[in-house]
C-alpha cells in the first residue's frame, strides 16, 4: 500500500507537524508512506515539493488579492479565510500517480484550488481528508467562530465585510466543494471528536464516512526527562515554577493571550507569594512584544525548531497552560503530555478530550480568566503535582502512540481500497 500525504508545508505548523508524524508512524508500520509539499523545509527523501516555486508567492497573493477586493478593501480577518481559488494540478506528478491512496491534510494559501481537489477526486484514487480545522466542511473560514451556516448552505461570511465587489465568495466556494463531494465517496477523519461532530452536522459530508483519529507523536522523542538538566540546557532558573506559554502567532487573538496575563494577575493579587515563586516562559517569534503585559518574570524564547529542543522545554518547565480560544487538537498539548508536564487550557474545541480535568490537567471554564487561574495554581500544588505528571504520561501513551493511530488509519486506508475494488467490480 502506498499512501501520498498532501499538506501545504513539510514542517511549519501544527498541521505540518501531524502530518509529517503521521507518515513517519505509517512507514514505522510497513506502510509505504510518502508526503507531497508546496514548501519543503528538509532533506528528507519521502517528501517532494511541486515544481514552479517562482509561482507559489504569486498564487498566494492572487488569493489574498481576491478575498481583500470583496471585503472592502479591508485586511480584515483575511487570513482567517481561504478561498482556493488557484493552485496546482498535482494529478499529473509522479508521485500522485504511484499513490494507492491520496491522504489530504491542510492544502490552503495557494497549494491547491477546488479546481485541483476536484481533480484529485475524479482520479479514480481512494480520497482520505484529515481536518485540522473546520475548511473542508465550511464555506471559506477555518474556523466558524459559532457560526452553524455551513450546515446547510454558507452564504456571506460573517468574518468578511463584504463591502466589496465581486460574487459573494463564500456561497461560491461552498457550491465547488458541494459538486467536487459528490464525484467518490470520501472518509474524513477529524483529529478531534469535537471537528468530528461538527462535520457531520454540514451538508457536505453527508453520505460520507467520517470518524475520530487524533494525531500521533513518537513517544521515543517526547517523554519525560531531567527537569535540572533541561533547565540548564535553556538557561532557565532552577529554583522557580515555571509556567510555559507558547504559540507560532502569540498576538493572534485566536490563541487567548489576554486570558493568560489576566489570570495571572488574578494569581498575583490573591497569591503574591506564589507569585514571587514562579515565572514564565513565553515561545514564540512575537515573544518580545508580549514580555512587558505579563505581571510575572519573563523568560522570552524565540520560535524553536528541533524536536529534541523542544521535548527538553516542556521538561524544563512544570505546567503548560494554552489559552487559545478556538483550537481543534494542539499537538503542544500531546507533546507536553508526552514530557509528564500537566496542562491546563479553556473548555473549547478538543482540548477537554485531551485534558482529563483534574486528573492529568486542569480545564477552565472557555473565556474565565479566574477560574484559568484556579486551575493554574492547583496544578502547581505539589500535594498532587507528581500523580499529575504521571497521569498526563500514561494519556499521552494510551491514545497518541505512533502504533496505535497508525493502526487505525491503515485501517480507513484498507476500507476505502476494498470500497473501490467493490466498485470497479460492479
Amino acid at each position: 500500500m502506498r499512501v501520498l500525504i498532501i499538506n501545504t508545508s513539510e514542517r511549519i505548523g501544527g498541521a505540518a507537524i501531524a502530518a509529517n508524524r503521521l507518515m513517519e508512524a505509517l512507514k514505522k508500520n510497513g506502510v509505504k508512506a510518502s508526503m507531497l509539499v508546496r514548501d519543503k523545509q528538509t532533506d528528507q527523501m519521502t517528501v517532494s515539493s511541486i515544481r514552479g516555486s517562482w509561482l507559489l508567492p504569486m498564487k498566494f497573493m492572487w488569493e489574498r488579492l481576491v478575498i481583500w477586493l470583496s471585503n472592502g478593501l479591508s485586511r480584515r480577518n483575511i487570513f482567517q479565510v481561504d478561498i482556493a481559488n488557484t493552485g496546482t494540478d498535482v494529478t499529473r506528478m509522479f508521485e500522485f500517480e504511484q499513490a494507492d491512496i491520496i491522504h489530504l491534510h491542510w492544502v490552503n494559501q495557494g497549494f491547491l484550488s477546488m479546481t485541483d481537489i476536484s481533480r484529485i477526486i475524479q482520479s479514480g484514487k481512494p480520497v482520505v481528508i484529515t481536518m485540522h480545522d473546520m475548511w473542508y466542511f465550511t464555506g471559506i473560514c477555518h474556523y466558524s467562530a459559532g457560526c452553524t451556516r455551513y450546515e446547510q448552505q454558507c452564504t456571506r461570511c460573517p468574518l468578511l465585510t463584504h463591502g466589496g465587489i465581486g460574487r459573494d465568495l463564500t456561497s461560491h466556494v461552498y457550491n465547488q466543494k458541494k459538486q467536487a463531494y459528490t464525484i467518490a465517496p470520501l472518509a474524513f477523519i477529524g483529529c478531534s471528536q469535537w471537528i468530528t461532530d461538527l462535520a457531520r452536522a454540514s451538508r457536505l459530508t453527508r453520505g460520507h464516512f467520517i470518524t475520530n483519529i487524533p494525531n500521533a507523536i513518537n513517544m521515543s522523542i517526547f517523554h519525560p526527562a531531567d527537569k535540572q538538566e533541561a533547565r540548564a540546557h535553556h538557561s532557565l532558573p532552577q529554583d522557580m515554577r515555571l509556567i510555559l506559554f507558547g504559540s507560532q502567532r502569540i498576538t493572534d487573538e485566536r490563541k487567548g493571550f489576554r486570558y493568560l496575563a489576566e489570570a495571572l494577575g488574578i494569581m498575583k493579587q490573591n497569591n503574591p507569594t506564589l507569585a514571587e515563586q514562579t515565572a514564565v516562559v513565553v515561545l514564540g517569534s512575537e515573544s518580545e512584544k508580549v514580555k512587558d503585559k505579563l505581571p510575572f518574570k519573563v523568560y522570552t524564547m524565540k520560535y524553536m525548531s528541533g524536536e529534541q529542543n523542544i521535548m527538553e522545554l516542556y521538561n524544563a518547565v512544570d505546567l503548560f497552560v494554552t489559552p487559545s480560544l478556538q483550537d481543534n487538537l494542539p499537538n503542544t498539548i500531546v507533546e507536553a503530555m508526552a514530557c509528564g508536564t500537566p496542562c491546563v487550557g479553556f473548555n473549547v474545541g478538543g482540548i477537554p478530550e485531551m485534558i482529563d480535568h483534574m486528573q492529568n490537567g486542569y480545564v477552565a471554564t472557555y473565556m474565565d480568566a479566574a477560574d484559568m487561574a484556579r486551575g493554574i495554581q492547583w496544578c502547581l500544588d505539589p500535594e498532587h503535582y507528581d500523580q499529575l505528571c504521571t497521569q498526563a504520561h500514561t494519556k499521552a501513551t494510551n491514545t497518541y502512540s505512533e502504533d496505535r493511530v497508525a493502526r487505525r488509519y491503515t485501517e480507513v486506508y484498507e476500507m476505502m481500497l476494498d470500497a473501490q475494488n467493490t466498485r470497479q467490480q460492479r
